[in-house]
């Protein structure tokens, strides 16, 4: 791959970015702008401001909005009689994924850990765009379910026109999984890296096919310790391993886009932005109950989160580019940009989770 194609970059955020995609916005926006414009005219009622003050504060508050809602999907395009597998289907930016490409005709297969919860989901999901979808049983902490839950989908499904490695987590206490590796390492990649390779054949039998994983921009502060990839050594900071594991996901996107070179299937990494979800659950409080209660007033909705997937499921081109945010071009790291090194984590990734090719 020519470094000097790729050209990545914040370019999501130009002129002509303020003069689409409204309608979508203050759709998106309706049950946010309502609290932040009370907000606004309150406080110029309390601090006696002119009403031409008070309106250009909410102006500002719009765009300001705007600007932390980032890029928008504005594709019509129908997936009927497409497949499409998410993991972590059940809550945050999955379940709007799996919603949005439900009502585009997908049939929707969902690995979930909570499998009660994530029936309930799908319920609501068939309720809303009349789609099929499908509930599996999946915790990638997991080896050995990964690989009955791989196995159960190839017993059920002949085809698999999209993955969508979506679910992970996010500053976990530092713990060891049944399969000897890091969770937080072992959810957020190797177990995505094993499904993925294990559901590869159903991939290639629908082509053309889309791999989308979730990165993040935390990316950004990882680091890959070749000799310590779970962290067994030294200090542990759950936050250096999350961005770790993301870099991780960065570098398997990248060399899965090489691997996959002379085939019609497409793989891209994505940044969906800082997103109202669960991820946050395991911050220790106070910043957890701060992130759940007040946080939607200054980052995206679920909903808003989803939009990058959903723009790569749809209509993203990966040649020669993988890596998204804001519905455009992303701006990976460059560590996240050496090949050298993704074939390492590749290699290594294949050792740690038992596959030879």
């Amino acid at each position: 791959m020519e470094e000097k194609k790729e050209q990545y970059g914040l370019k999501w955020l130009t002129p002509g970015f303020f003069v689409t995609g409204w309608p979508k916005f203050f759709e998106l926006e309706k049950n946010i702008l309502p609290i932040w414009l009370l907000i606004i005219l309150s406080f110029g009622v309390l601090q006696d401001e002119s009403t031409r003050e008070t309106v250009a504060w909410m102006a500002l508050v719009v765009i300001m909005r705007r600007v932390i809602v980032g890029g928008l999907c504005l594709s019509t395009k129908r997936l009927d009689g497409q497949t499409v597998l998410i993991t972590g289907a059940n809550t945050g930016i999955g379940r709007e994924t799996a919603l949005d490409l439900s009502a585009r005709g997908a049939k929707i297969i969902m690995g979930c850990r909570d499998t009660k919860k994530a029936e309930k989901v799908a319920q609501e999901i068939k309720n809303q765009t009349g789609g099929d979808v499908d509930v599996f049983s999946l915790d990638l902490s997991s080896l050995n379910s990964v690989r009955e839950f791989a196995k159960e989908v190839k017993s059920r499904h002949s085809r698999i026109h999209m993955l969508i490695n979506n679910a992970g987590i996010m500053a976990t206490p530092k713990s060891t999984t049944e399969d000897g590796h890091d969770i937080t390492m072992c959810t957020n990649h190797l177990g995505p890296f094993l499904l993925t390779c294990l559901l590869l054949p159903l991939l290639h039998h629908s082509e053309p096919g889309r791999i989308i994983s979730i990165a993040s921009m935390e990316h950004w502060r990882g680091k890959i310790h070749l000799d310590n990839f779970n962290f067994s050594k030294g200090p542990y900071n759950r936050m250096n391993v999350y961005a770790s594991s993301k870099l991780a996901n960065m570098l398997f996107a990248r060399q899965l886009a090489q691997e996959l070179k002379g085939t019609n299937i497409q793989a891209f990494s994505v940044h969906p932005g800082a997103t109202q979800s669960e991820l946050a659950r395991s911050l220790p409080i106070p910043l957890s109950t701060i992130w759940a209660k007040g946080s939607h007033l200054f980052i995206k909705s679920t909903t808003e989160g989803a939009q990058t997937t959903i723009y790569c499921a749809t209509e993203a081109s990966q040649d020669p580019l993988i890596h998204f945010a804001d519905c455009t071009v992303g701006n990976p790291s460059p560590q996240a940009r050496d090949d050298a090194l993704a074939l390492k984590v590749w290699e290594l990734s294949e050792t740690l989770v038992g596959l030879s090719k």
